[in-house]
């Protein structure tokens, strides 16, 4: 299953669905119907050029990063969770662990630390073996919190989880083993509104912290009256195309989650 819910959904993302239209269109062809080829070729392009747009992917991403705003001072808490997908094992030739495009989770929930919002840090994350492997990524997060000074009484480890729902599910036992309540949740702003309905819907007083934000009010702003960028935003960019995926995930993922009962 862990598998299917990583194969299955590449179909229906932009690049994955465009080369099944061209599969199409090929197959058309070879069967001689090349007006007909013509359509899914179109839809293709389409389809590549509105998921690689500026404009598009910043719509997008805003639609879900906006959703919980930092509040101003968070309060204390009794935790502060942070969840995996935002470091890369010390494997050769790494000279030690990587932090990965996500890597401001892991550095904001020890920063809050720092700032005294909670006594505990607890980091959540496993590795899947057939997808690298490696040490559990909670371990690699706690190589740098402590690197960082965070006491290693003071880190709690649920190094088994592969996903979201798992990240819920054992840190709501960490919690019921400690006595604990109150969380501050630390993710991606992106992965905030599914991360906290699940975490939520475990019964879990959770405060979001959202830290990796994309794009900000001041980007924007200053931005939007340059013409440079105008141009560059219409043209369709691979790194944008990876971004509006990253959204287009999330917005599935509430999606199935909710069937399944876990948002």
């Amino acid at each position: 299953m862990l598998f299917l819910s990583k194969l299955v959904p590449l179909f229906f993302y932009p690049l994955g669905l465009a080369c099944w239209l061209l599969l199409v269109a090929l197959v058309m062809l070879w069967r001689r119907r090349p007006r007909l080829a013509g359509i899914p070729v179109g839809l293709a392009l389409v389809l590549l050029l509105t998921a690689s747009n500026g404009w598009v992917t910043e719509g997008l991403v805003r639609s879900l990063e906006m959703r919980h705003l930092p509040a101003t001072e968070l309060p204390s808490a009794d935790a502060i969770v942070v969840l995996g997908g935002c470091t890369r094992p010390a494997f050769v030739p790494r000279p030690w662990v990587d932090l990965s495009e996500e890597g401001d989770r892991v550095l904001h929930g020890i920063r809050l630390y720092q700032q005294g919002k909670a006594p505990k840090l607890i980091l959540s994350g496993g590795r899947i073996e057939w997808h690298g492997g490696g040490p559990a990524e909670s371990e690699d997060m706690a190589a740098i919190a402590t690197a960082f000074g965070v006491p290693a009484m003071a880190i709690l480890q649920d190094p088994t989880s592969l996903n979201t729902y798992e990240n819920a599910v054992n840190v709501k036992q960490i919690l019921d083993q400690q006595g604990m309540q109150r969380i501050l949740l630390v993710t991606s702003a992106l992965h905030m509104p599914r991360s906290l309905q699940i975490f939520q819907k475990q019964g879990i007083d959770a405060i979001p912290a959202p830290t990796d934000f994309l794009y900000t009010q001041d980007e924007r702003q200053f931005l939007s009256r340059t013409p440079q960028v105008t141009i560059l935003n219409s043209l369709p960019e691979a790194e944008r195309l990876r971004i509006f995926t990253r959204a287009l995930k999330e917005y599935l993922g509430l999606w199935i989650y909710r069937l399944r009962g876990w948002a």
